[in-house]
């Protein structure tokens, strides 16, 4: 069989509708059979997923501890292998060339809703895992043709967002080629939100594909794809939806509810951690990758103010420790003048009952949202560790955040790693701001659930920090269940004992978050292909905003960061 498929480097000057339809032809005269992810049906049942792993029944291994309390390296090697091949089975083609990972390749679910298709921030660990291992070239199809989806007119009930918005996830689909009963052809179908339940807008995804694609260039050292004339456009028309001007008073990125990992209504809307993470590191991977222009002068002098305001926004009015609890429950409020302590009138009952009891004496965290009047205190692990990741918090901060997961180890992991966030939202507040979701229940999916692809990015916090012990003792725990459970997509209950009510099985994100963790632990150099360290010009233009006085701190839009 030979495909007339177009190379994707031919694509970028045609229109939206030349790239969406890339023909092939079938010589053989007959009809190609091609399952919902694009891999030839032997290499599906080359390994039965059905058939989980025998982890022993207990005794004693060779390094003379019982096989019950620790996972020895052989057995830990399986748990690997069989890691890769599902990772394998999970890749989808498009013209006959891998581009992406479904979501999950669960045989024994009965509706699929949307896990078959590939999900921008789902491939991520996908894609690390295969860039570790040295296999580039599907994480530069999926860079190149969701950038070409990037520039579709999308429309919703007689609206369309701007531009430079990614979709959510997009699907593979081959279809016979009309007039020709011989031949098919492959067409990519996006989802920007506009059939996603809820109609959740994808914030996240954009931010995500400039982390992929500086991922990229730092572990294969091929910076043509990031100075493709196409690809610098793409990150300009991210980083202009990003940095339009707008009513909102704050360096934060306004967004609204589930518009990211967490995509469901979970009370996030506003200015929520996560999305603030990965800004800042989005931000970061831009300005090192945009060649420098005379047209974009202006573009990098605003991504440039905007960093330094972003990160004295966060590391200043977002931390939380013990002593700023305590600065907290002694606030006035109704203040009215530029100096005041309490800028955002925080009232000292918001304080949650729970944290007063949660929050260590040595360690503390970024809290979730902050507006006029409002603190969300629960802790979100993705927009914490992110923020490690990225430099967002101070080193000071970030030792502070592992130690706090350190010293709160069983309510953020106890059995499985990790908790999406904590505490849950129980009772009435749960009816209220989820509307009585049934898959959010209380420990549950993304309302305190565990969820075992956060192995990734806790695993690059660590290294980064120099104390990977805490990310071994996480992965070590997750070994002994997960290939068990056939590789669910979350876990539920306060100590995550059972697998989520609704979760996938063989969830692929999970799979390649434990690759990515393993993977980096035995290679912990690596890890700095993904990390942002502190950035010297930042800190300077940082400090200098710390000793300004409150007149000149509001005015940060107009300020000349030299």
């Amino acid at each position: 069989m030979r495909y007339n498929c177009q190379r994707v480097e031919s694509l970028s000057g045609g229109t939206a509708e030349d790239q969406r339809r890339t023909l092939f032809v079938d010589e053989s005269d007959k009809v190609k059979s091609v399952p919902h992810n694009g891999m030839p049906i032997s290499d599906v049942n080359e390994f039965k997923v059905d058939q989980p792993l025998d982890h022993g029944n207990g005794g004693f291994g060779s390094n003379g501890k019982p096989a019950a309390a620790a996972i020895n390296e052989d057995s830990s090697k399986k748990i690997e292998d069989e890691a890769w091949t599902l990772l394998r089975n999970s890749m989808v083609y498009y013209c006959n060339n891998p581009i992406g990972t479904i979501a999950a390749n669960d045989p024994s679910s009965p509706g699929t809703l949307n896990y078959d298709q590939v999900f921008i921030r789902d491939f991520v660990p996908s894609g690390i895992a295969f860039l570790l291992k040295g296999e580039y070239d599907i994480v530069r199809n999926f860079i190149l043709h969701t950038l070409q989806l990037q520039s579709w007119e999308k429309t919703m009930d007689c609206y369309s967002p701007g531009q430079g918005l990614m979709p959510a996830s997009f699907k593979v689909r081959t279809v016979p080629l009309e007039g020709d009963d011989y031949a098919t052809e492959d067409v990519l179908d996006p989802d920007f939100g506009e059939a996603a339940i809820g109609r959740v807008a994808p914030v996240d995804s954009g931010l995500w594909w400039i982390i992929l694609l500086r991922a990229y260039g730092k572990c294969s050292g091929d910076l043509s794809v990031q100075e493709r004339v196409d690809v610098q456009t793409g990150i300009k028309m991210i980083l202009k939806l990003c940095l339009a001007d707008g009513f909102d008073m704050f360096p934060t990125l306004l967004v609204t509810d589930g518009s990211c990992m967490i995509d469901r209504r979970m009370g996030i809307h506003g200015h929520p951690l996560e999305i603030q993470a990965l800004f800042y590191s989005a931000l970061l991977g831009a300005r090192e990758m945009l060649a420098p222009e005379d047209a974009s002068a202006d573009l990098m002098q605003a991504l440039k103010n905007r960093l330094v305001a972003l990160s004295f926004h966060i590391r200043e009015y977002y931390w939380i420790d013990m002593r700023k609890l305590n600065e907290i429950y002694r606030y006035k409020t109704e203040e009215y003048s530029y100096d005041a302590v309490n800028k955002f009138n925080i009232y000292p009952d918001q304080i949650p009952s729970w944290l007063v009891d949660f929050m260590p004496s040595k360690g503390g965290y970024l809290i979730g949202n902050l507006q006029p009047a409002h603190m969300d205190f629960r802790f979100f692990s993705l927009g914490n560790l992110w923020s490690i990741v990225s430099s967002l918090a101070t080193l000071e901060q970030s030792h502070a955040i592992l130690d706090l997961i350190d010293a709160k180890w069983e309510e953020l992991v106890a059995d499985m790693p990790f908790k999406i966030c904590y505490p849950a939202l129980e009772g009435r507040e749960w009816q209220i701001i989820t509307g009585s979701d049934p898959k959010n229940t209380p420990w549950s999916y993304h309302n305190g659930g565990s969820w075992p692809t956060l192995l990734w990015q806790l695993t690059v916090a660590c290294i980064k920090l120099d104390r990977p012990e805490i990310a071994s003792k996480a992965i070590k725990l997750a070994e002994k269940r997960i290939s068990q459970d056939k590789w669910p997509e979350y876990y539920d209950t306060k100590r995550a004992r059972f697998i989520g009510k609704q979760a996938q099985l063989y969830q692929t994100w999970s799979v390649a978050g434990y690759l990515v963790a393993k993977l980096l632990l035995d290679n912990p150099s690596a890890a700095k292909n993904f990390v942002n360290e502190e950035d010297s010009e930042l800190v300077n233009a940082f400090s200098c905003m710390i000793s300004s006085n409150p007149r000149r701190k509001r005015s940060w839009k107009k300020q000349i960061l030299v």
